[in-house]
């Protein structure tokens, strides 16, 4: 989820830009920037960066700049009354301290109009519509970019993910041939400590075949391997279906481990071990990237 976008719209003497950035998150968290006099526009902003970008910490920050071919970088006014009472602020007091100098040389009027309030700047109305629907022009700019670059990593993971499922699907039909040699294996070993416990006793073999098969039952792994086979499928057509599939895919991967651990637990065979290992290892980096999805 991580994205950049960029937009401008000039406006009069205005350029308006608007920035767009994410990372990954798990929720939207969203930090807006704007000018005190643009607060007002918040809710549109939030409910505009909430429709499109949904998930992930957002920063979005909007900066207003004088247009290159404004003219006149500040528009003003000078304030005469204003500049007319310092003026007769300066003669009382030329007249109450009898400072012949004050009289005789009062100061120059470019001196009068650096004091506060002598020379106002004049705003124009920031929030006009024409000014408004810039300000949103520039944000759908900056959306549209950051959301094209969020699809470019999202089509890379894309087909990472199914890189790495199809590993899976490839390690799992590897368990095959092992599996074929378990059984006897672990019929073999089971027969073999029974002979080395010397019983005195005479063995019913028609209870110990009983036993054998209800043990081998319990290690069979014919459902776990059929019910990842359909997780793995699932995934894949979830991508491929769902336009926000993260969380959904979220849920899948947990079920997949899950039936990965329980075929590990029943394994009970060296190399069936060392594949659901690297099943685990594609699996985990799976969930690391399911982050950096919607």
């Amino acid at each position: 989820m991580t994205g950049y976008g960029k937009g401008q719209k000039e406006c009069g003497s205005r350029v308006y830009q608007v920035e767009v950035r994410s990372i990954n998150s798990k929720t939207l968290d969203l930090n807006l920037k704007l000018p005190s006099e643009y607060r007002e526009m918040e809710p549109l902003f939030r409910s505009r960066v909430a429709a499109v970008m949904q998930r992930g910490k957002v920063e979005c920050s909007l900066s207003v700049q004088q247009a290159a071919d404004a003219g006149m970088p500040v528009a003003y006014h000078i304030n005469m009354a204003q500049v007319e009472r310092y003026w007769d602020d300066f003669r009382k007091i030329s007249e109450n301290l009898v400072m012949k100098r004050w009289a005789d040389d009062f100061p120059e009027p470019a001196l009068i109009l650096t004091l506060p309030g002598a020379v106002v700047e004049e705003k124009a109305d920031v929030l006009d519509e024409s000014s408004k629907e810039s300000v949103l022009c520039a944000l759908e700019q900056s959306l549209v970019q950051a959301d094209a670059s969020r699809q470019q990593e999202g089509a890379v993971l894309s087909r990472d993910f199914r890189m790495r499922v199809a590993l899976i699907e490839d390690f799992l039909a590897q368990v095959e041939p092992f599996e074929q040699q378990r059984v006897p294996n672990i019929r073999q070993k089971m027969e073999k400590q029974l002979a080395d416990l010397n019983l005195p006793v005479e063995i019913d073999r028609n209870r110990l075949e009983q036993e054998m098969i209800y043990y081998l039952e319990k290690l069979d792994i014919t459902e776990e391997k059929v019910r990842l086979r359909k997780h793995c499928r699932y995934f894949m057509d979830t991508m491929e279906a769902e336009p926000a599939p993260g969380r959904k895919l979220g849920f899948i991967a947990q079920e997949m481990g899950r039936e990965i651990n329980t075929l590990g637990s029943k394994a009970n065979e060296a190399d069936i071990q060392k594949l659901v290992v690297r099943m685990k290892d594609e699996l985990e980096k799976i969930k690391e990237q399911l982050a950096n999805i919607l």
